[in-house]
């Protein structure tokens, strides 16, 4: 049986230990010129050079003009966590310098040999000092030296051989150097930064360069080239609430490169942050051609008391707060920039020779007649005719049913031409009366009309106006097809936005329904504050003295009431409403709680205000909506009387109630009379894309794809 053998725990050597800590903040001669670039940046430099020989392997050398190291700190400089910006841990709250925890330097000099001379400004001489190890080789010597420090590392990783050799050329280490130094460069504009090969290189010189007092625009064209700082664009936007400053330059829709150059400082501290690229670049899939990639340079400010940056050794990584809804407002400003700024697209052709005519016309030809037949799958197929398919032939028929076609001339014509001049409704309605067109030039309501246009949002008016109806879930919600998307609308929202702008856009030329008895404005109040809807409770007073209230003021408005909106009140009774559209009524049980809610929810002290809360509620009153139970007996009622009075019953069976093999009365009447008018009076706002009123069920290509893996 085998021994077993004790595990003894040791302490590392200091040495080992300062080696592996090098390596991971100096993982590759790109790391250490960025931590020696962020240190000249904290001196106040205004000038960098760098130097290297072998893509850092062998040598680089930083120069700058920055304030210097002292005499007295070179001693301690390459020792691990000394530093200057840097005191207690709570330090780390505020900290707006690049470094603070004093590794760089150290961790340079355990992996390489490292040489620092420097001059302060008004002393009367540099000093030079090497570095091995963390430690100083010998004392601090008097040198001629400019203002600044000069930091020479040779040998990089000589005693970590296999990291090393892990290292494929020096080009590519001379490209991440170039990379790392060409986003410092444009983010400090204004600085100079100066990239050369050593002389000893096989290709050597300058190879990236920005001049002292350039912009960053200037250095975008200097280091991008001309071809992208033609087409950037200029974003500055603030959010108080996030407390978040976003600045930079991004690429239109005119600039399309194979790679994504995205340039991220936060706090001017040059991060990455994968979640913010993806959302970028979903952005831009919808303005670049397929595989094409944008160029995005962006400088974010917020407090540094929301920013972690020690949670990553070379700090190429950071944490804040909020950073779900700081990645949504950086994407909606630039994406609300490239809206802006969408409306010209550059296109470059080339001019045909004079006898190119007579091919380019058989060309025309011969292209015309190859897109005649060409094939259309499937998956691009648009439904145009809503008679093709619709939702009801879908549901299961009863036996009882019977299959007589149902003529529904009277609902197919078009909305809002001349109304009849007598057009019976129902038992509570007669005839529908006309005023004589004028025109109104009231500024309030020309002001109202001028919110909606401006607020109207373009893709929702085209889902609208070219939509293909399929059919209706119940009187709220409905299917809607445009081009090869599928949408969910709610109809109770849409009917509401559209009665409210037709009845500004038709302000004081209403027709009006006039009933068939007149209905006291007493018993409609009393009904509606019978209703839970009222909201009524004893401290709001005896239900007769607001009824009572009600009708004297409703009487005082009546004047007013009847010129701008066609209610007509008479003897402290109802006998009139305003016809907002032709072939549809609004559903009467609603009636006390419109003359409730017009004495309590308008606002009669100002006119805009009057106008726009009027124009809301008559618009609630006459909305599609679920709970009104007669709506449907409303129109079969009308429908019945029509077709007596043209002397056609055979659309009724034997009880005198419509074939169900047809759709309902109320169906009919969404899909003719409030969707055929919505395609022309309705202009919904942005809003109505987030607040459920249009809801995307199905794609056609999506559902193709999904088909094909299955």
């Amino acid at each position: 049986m085998a021994e077993s053998k004790e595990v003894v725990i040791k302490r590392l050597d200091e040495t080992v230990v300062n080696r592996i800590a090098a390596g991971e903040v100096i993982q590759r001669p790109a790391n250490a010129i960025k931590e020696m670039i962020e240190n000249s940046l904290d001196a106040g430099s205004t000038s960098i050079t760098v130097a290297i020989k072998s893509g850092g392997l062998k040598m680089i050398q930083i120069s700058d003009n920055g304030h210097g190291i002292r005499k007295e700190d070179l001693e301690i400089v390459c020792e691990r966590f000394t530093t200057s910006k840097l005191k207690e841990f709570t330090d780390l709250r505020s900290i707006t310098t690049f470094g603070f925890r004093g590794e760089a330097l150290a961790s340079i000099s355990h992996v390489a040999h490292l040489c620092i001379s420097s001059k302060t400004q008004g002393s009367q001489c540099g000093y030079k000092a090497s570095y091995v190890d963390g430690k100083l080789k010998d004392q601090p010597r008097p040198t001629a030296s400019n203002d600044g420090t000069q930091i020479t590392v040779e040998d990089l990783f000589y005693n970590v051989l296999t990291r090393r050799k892990a290292f494929r050329s020096a080009s590519e280490e001379h490209q991440r150097i170039a990379d790392v130094i060409t986003r410092y460069a444009i983010h400090n504009s204004g600085k100079s930064f100066t990239l050369r090969k050593s002389d000893n290189d096989t290709s050597s010189g300058v190879t990236v360069r920005t001049q002292l007092g350039a912009s960053a625009l200037d250095n975008i064209r200097a280091l991008f080239g001309s071809n992208i700082a033609n087409e950037i664009i200029h974003v500055e936007h603030e959010n108080e609430t996030l407390h978040l400053r976003i600045k930079g330059y991004i690429s239109n829709a005119n600039c399309s490169m194979k790679k994504f150059n995205f340039l991220l400082f936060i706090n001017n501290r040059l991060v990455e942050c994968t979640s913010l690229k993806r959302a970028l670049d979903a952005v831009y899939q919808s303005y670049l051609p397929k595989g094409g990639r944008p160029f995005v340079y962006l400088s974010l400010e917020m407090p540094a008391t929301n920013l972690d940056v020690n949670v990553h050794p070379t700090k190429h990584e950071v944490h804040f707060l909020h950073e779900e809804a700081v990645i949504e407002e950086v994407q909606t400003a630039i994406e609300n920039k490239l809206l802006s700024c969408d409306s010209s697209r550059t296109f470059y052709t080339q001019k045909l020779l004079p006898t190119a005519s007579i091919l380019t016309k058989e060309s025309s030809e011969k292209d015309a007649a190859k897109q005649q037949s060409e094939r259309i799958y499937d998956h691009n197929l648009v439904r145009t005719d809503s008679k093709l398919q619709k939702l009801d032939a879908f549901l299961v028929k009863t036996p009882k049913e019977k299959e007589k076609p149902h003529d529904s001339t009277n609902l197919t014509d078009k909305p809002r031409v001349e109304p009849q001049a007598s057009a019976s409704s129902s038992n509570n309605l007669t005839a529908a009366e006309l005023p004589r067109k004028r025109k109104i030039q009231l500024t309030s309501v020309l002001q109202l009309q001028g919110e909606v246009k401006k607020r109207a949002s373009k893709d929702l008016s085209e889902i609208l106006h070219d939509h293909t109806f399929v059919g209706c879930v119940d009187p709220e919600l409905a299917l809607i097809q445009h081009k090869t998307k599928l949408y969910l609308a709610n109809t109770t929202k849409l009917t509401r936005e559209m009665f409210y702008q037709i009845v500004l856009e038709d302000f004081g030329n209403f027709g009006m329904l006039r009933l068939s008895e007149p209905a006291p404005i007493r018993d409609l109040a009393m009904l509606g504050l019978e209703m839970k809807e009222s909201g009524w409770t004893p401290e709001d007073g005896s239900k007769e003295d607001l009824a009572d209230y009600i009708v004297k003021f409703l009487s005082e408005k009546s004047e007013m009431l009847k010129d701008y909106f066609r209610l007509e009140i008479k003897d402290c009774d109802v006998t009139a409403i305003p016809m907002l559209l032709q072939n549809y009524i609004p559903p009467l049980e609603g009636l006390p709680m419109l003359v409730l809610r017009l004495a309590t929810e308008v606002c009669w002290d100002s006119e805009k205000d009057c106008f726009e809360s009027f124009a809301r509620e008559i618009a609630r009153f006459y909305a599609v909506r679920k709970g009104y139970t007669d709506l449907e007996e409303i129109i079969k009622q009308r429908d019945a009387q029509v077709a007596m009075e043209i002397g056609d019953g055979g659309n009724l069976d034997d009880e005198g109630t419509e074939s169900r093999s047809n759709p309902s009365p109320w169906k009919r009447t969404v899909e003719h009379v409030i969707y055929r008018a919505m395609r022309s009076h309705v202009k919904p706002d942005e809003r109505k894309a987030k607040d459920g009123t249009f809801l995307q069920l199905a794609n056609l290509p999506d559902l193709y794809k999904v088909f094909e893996r299955c």
